[in-house]
């Protein structure tokens, strides 16, 4: 099956359709004009309405002599005045499919979390970090599945955040963004390439449930998930970082959504429909801002020791290093069940197969919405490629 790395439907190869190579004035079936599919997805996104679209051309309509397989998929037709097309469609959106969906499994990882837990950043750290190490350390190339993606993760992501060191606003709610669409491509042919969609849900939406419901079909259709949580959400230690930093209460306005809340939204929009109300995706529980866990204390000493290698930065090369990752699971798991219990409990009833990650996008905390230095991510990548192993695209080892 297809997922389509934009509206995220499924669908069968076969329902594939093509949109014309050209168009012409003298066949109306073969005409320029609006695509209203297209257009309806458009206007979700807030994208201008496009009127002068070539025709949307069926398999069905062209005999089978005149149809192009490859690997028993039809890539390409050739319409009845004898062009050829190899421009797929997604047959609920309209929008143009990679040219591996149908040969390769549509594995599609998400990232969701509450408001303000940082995915805009942590994204932007996480394709970074892919393009400019992790992918060469696999073998592989991170790349934008086109230019216009390239061009708007640059522009509004990673210069300011990378180049000027300016920390991206909150997505809003009613600015709903198109999803960012990323291939993890291996140069070993035999190896399928990953599409990565970061669809950056703004916060809010993932605890009211008309909104949700408009993007859980993303959810409900990836392969894997990277679950953000901020140790702010978490009331204990919000107040013992407010205790801790010295801060005045008054500039602690908690707007912060429980991660639990989440989770419960999740459950009741497709986890209460799955095979004994649990779901089977791979789930990274991350912890972002683990810098911030330094100035952690309890009764009996640190939350997490000063020592520990949450702080440290990690680099997998070639194979996902067990050891290490079994060890920061089994802190963070530790950790999470000192602080939210509940949380911990609910993750264990809804999600199959979990993992936990302490991670830093920045390497620091920012002040006054300013970075401090350079940017230095902090073990961005280690979730991405927990995932990676969870679905075979590369080996585990102990270390």
């Amino acid at each position: 099956d297809i997922v389509c790395p934009y509206c995220f439907s499924k669908f069968s190869p076969e329902e594939v359709v093509f949109r014309a190579a050209h168009h012409r004035d003298d066949d109306e079936d073969y005409a320029l004009g609006e695509d209203a599919k297209l257009n309806r997805y458009r206007e979700r996104f807030g994208l201008d309405t496009v009127f002068d679209m070539e025709a949307v051309l069926s398999p069905y309509d062209v005999p089978e002599e005149h149809r192009i397989y490859s690997d028993n998929i039809v890539m390409g037709l050739n319409d009845r005045y004898g062009v050829m097309t190899r421009r797929r469609l997604c047959p609920h959106c309209h929008n143009e499919l990679p040219v591996t969906a149908g040969k390769a499994p549509s594995n599609i990882i998400s990232i969701i979390g509450a408001s303000q837990v940082g995915k805009s950043v942590y994204m932007t750290s996480l394709i970074h970090t892919l393009q400019h190490y992790t992918a060469d350390h696999f073998d592989a190339a991170c790349m934008p599945l086109n230019a216009e993606i390239s061009r708007r993760f640059r522009a509004d992501y990673e210069e300011p955040l990378f180049e000027r060191g300016d920390l991206l606003d909150s997505t809003q709610k009613e600015k709903l963004q198109e999803p960012f669409i990323f291939q993890f491509v291996f140069k070993d042919e035999d190896k399928a390439p990953l599409t990565l969609v970061f669809f950056d849900v703004a916060g809010e939406g993932m605890v009211e449930q008309d909104y949700l419901g408009l993007h859980g079909q993303h959810i409900k259709n990836s392969a894997g998930i990277l679950f953000m949580v901020d140790p702010l959400q978490i009331r204990s230690i919000r107040d013992k970082i407010r205790i801790n930093l010295g801060n005045e209460p008054g500039e602690w306005t908690p707007k912060y959504d429980e991660p639990r809340d989440v989770v419960l939204t999740l459950f009741g929009d497709f986890i209460a429909y799955q095979d004994k109300a649990k779901t089977n995706i791979p789930t990274a529980v991350v912890l972002t801002k683990s810098d911030m866990l330094h100035s952690l204390k309890d009764e009996e000493g640190d939350y997490i020791k000063s020592n520990s290698n949450v702080f440290r930065n990690m680099v997998h090369r070639d194979w996902f290093d067990l050891t290490e990752f079994e060890n920061i699971d089994g802190e963070i798991r530790r950790f999470i069940e000192k602080v939210d219990r509940p949380f911990k409990g609910t993750m264990d009833v809804y999600f199959k197969d979990t993992a936990y990650f302490a991670v830093s996008a920045l390497g620091s905390n920012p002040v006054d919405m300013k970075i401090q230095g350079v940017v230095s991510p902090i073990r961005v990548d280690e979730p991405f490629l927990w995932l990676l192993y969870k679905l075979k695209y590369i080996e585990g080892r102990v270390g």
